[in-house]
């Protein structure tokens, strides 16, 4: 398969590549290195990219950034950034690329354990990360040529506890190599609709 990794040289996204070039064809971008170069917020930028590098079985995007702060700090202007970068970014890459993968390719999206479950200054991370949920299921039905959606739900990685531990306190962390086999299980697999936990 052809397989495009938006976010590709982020922490998931390396390791996502690793499991799946041992098998496929795999196409890196990310905002400012890899094969391409884009940011996900810019919707003509990504189908630019799309339509530049062709036909493809498959679009993983693992990227998107939400802003960390009080709930009493939050302004609309920082809840955009979630809402710009995580949500919409993500929506964009399945906007851009519903006509440019192939008949029965698949789209797989990032959310996070911050959709289920709830901590302090975390308010616009688990917003975006239950929009994004919502948006795969319904989108699911709807996607023709009998592509499939999924999204991948991980809990806090491990390599991030240096800067997000203080966050997590209690939750059981898990290496992003674990966390790439979810996206695999997405892309090889045949289900559509799903949100795969990675606990």
């Amino acid at each position: 398969m052809r397989i495009v990794v938006f976010g590709a040289t982020g922490t998931v996204g390396r390791a996502i590549v690793a499991e799946l070039a041992q098998r496929h064809s795999v196409i890196r971008v990310s905002r400012t290195t890899g094969d391409y170069q884009a940011d996900v917020s810019d919707l003509a930028r990504v189908r630019s990219v799309l339509e530049a590098i062709g036909p493809v079985d498959a679009v993983i995007c693992a990227t998107g950034r939400v802003h960390f702060a009080p709930l009493t700090d939050m302004t609309p202007e920082l809840f955009q950034v979630g809402i710009r970068d995580k949500l919409m970014g993500q929506v964009n890459v399945v906007l851009a690329g519903q006509k440019l993968v192939k008949d029965g390719g698949s789209f797989t999206l990032s959310t996070g354990i911050l959709a289920n479950e709830y901590i302090r200054e975390g308010s616009s991370a688990s917003m975006v990360n239950g929009a994004l949920e919502a948006f795969v299921r319904a989108a699911a039905i709807e996607l023709p040529r009998g592509l499939r959606i999924n999204a991948v739900n991980a809990s806090v990685l491990e390599e991030a506890l240096p800067a997000y531990g203080p966050y997590f306190r209690g939750f059981e962390a898990v290496p992003a190599s674990r966390v790439a086999l979810a996206y695999c299980k997405s892309v090889e697999g045949a289900q559509t609709g799903q949100i795969y936990l990675v606990r």
